[in-house]
């Protein structure tokens, strides 16, 4: 048997400092991530590094590496570890830094339950004018079966989502996954030398941002309202507010931004300080239940909001549409999709739940151990 050869860590030198992957004390406003092109990219980080990488307390499932937003990576290593199931296959895969968990889903192909290496029947070619279709169609299956079922000691390549388990895990949900034909370690080679390039290069650079994209103070005073207002409601436990239990909060927010412009130039006419606490306290609202923090039961001029995740009754009516349809034939083996349990809230509970307060809602539940994830945007209880 060959000697399993794994691909060694990078060079001291070339490894991000430690306070690279600490909690950043101030991360950049999530309005702002799009101008950051590593977030629109798959950075080929290092399984440490995903590891250790902090989340952020704007958007969960966004990830920071030296000040840039991260939420797939590309990532290239040894299988340590497999376990299969009927729907996916979960490989442990192992670049030199560390071993992450790699979820990759099996298509239609792989699901079938005849064997890929079992030759096809005898067909008429004539008929088909030399073409034969089965015979091709079993090449094409074969081919997928060596392409996406590994073995510990081959090398795999994944493309993904980076998510947290239940057990605080990082782990990656794969949308690409291959395996990597490299018998002269060329791949590895190439990889070894590219990614120490891009962390010199990219990812240990902080992000320059265009002159004056950061100098918004009315971006940075929304998005420090909004945290304010979620920390008000986790350490008070607050399951519903009105509006106006929140302005005393906000307040200094307001107060500071009218020292600021009075020092910086001429005081000029404009809207009151109680008009300005409003207005802010109003774009925090909407853009929180845009995102799914809060959201309306019942929409009237009495304007109650209700916390997502500390709404019980919530909770209870999402977790019972979810065990009654898990018994039904027609979900029992995938799961609820997120749209029918969206469509069973909005006829039971209320009309004015969102998808993004549905989606914060399921992934609380599924942190909490309540459900589980079949498949992408599908649950199922234990």
């Amino acid at each position: 048997m060959d000697e399993i050869q794994t691909v060694p860590p990078p060079p001291p030198s070339h490894r991000p400092p430690a306070s690279a992957t600490a909690v950043l004390a101030e991360e950049l406003p999530s309005v702002l991530w799009g101008l950051d092109p590593v977030f629109s990219a798959f950075p080929r980080l290092y399984v440490r590094d995903i590891q250790d990488m902090p989340e952020s307390i704007q958007v969960p499932g966004i990830y920071f590496y030296n000040s840039h937003p991260v939420y797939r990576v590309d990532v290239l290593g040894k299988v340590v570890y497999k376990r299969e199931r009927e729907d996916f296959f979960c490989y442990g895969v192992d670049d030199g830094t560390g071993v992450i968990n790699c979820l990759c889903w099996k298509n239609e192909l792989l699901k079938g339950g005849e064997d890929p290496h079992t030759p096809a029947g005898k067909h008429h070619v004539a008929d088909y004018g030399g073409f034969n279709p089965v015979s091709e169609m079993e090449k094409l299956r074969r081919a997928q079966h060596n392409r996406c079922r590994l073995e510990i000691g081959e090398l795999l390549r994944v493309r993904g989502l980076v998510k947290t388990s239940r057990d605080k895990q990082r782990e990656i949900l794969a949308s690409s996954y291959y395996k990597v034909n490299d018998p002269v370690m060329s791949v590895q080679i190439a990889w070894m030398m590219e990614v120490p390039e891009l962390y010199r290069q990219c990812y240990d650079k902080p992000l320059q941002l265009p002159q004056g994209a950061t100098g918004n103070s009315t971006s940075t005073a929304l998005n420090k309202a909004k945290g304010i207002i979620l920390d008000f409601c986790e350490e008070k436990s607050v399951n519903r507010f009105r509006p106006y239990d929140l302005q005393n909060i906000l307040q200094p927010l307001v107060s500071s931004q009218l020292q600021t412009t009075a020092a910086d130039q001429q005081p000029v006419a404009g809207p009151s300080a109680c008009q300005q606490l409003c207005q802010l306290l109003k774009e925090a609202l909407d853009t929180l239940e845009k995102e799914g923090f809060i959201y309306r039961k019942v929409k009237s001029q009495d304007q109650v909001y209700n916390v997502t995740t500390q709404d019980k009754d919530l909770l209870i009516a999402v977790k019972c549409i979810i065990r009654e349809d898990s018994a039904k034939d027609k979900y029992a083996v995938k799961g609820c999709h997120i749209l029918h349990i969206l469509s069973a809230v909005r006829q039971r509970y209320s009309l004015n739940v969102s998808r993004a307060a549905l989606e914060r809602l399921l992934s609380f539940l599924e942190c909490s151990s309540d459900i589980i994830s079949t498949g992408e945007n599908r649950y199922t209880v234990f």
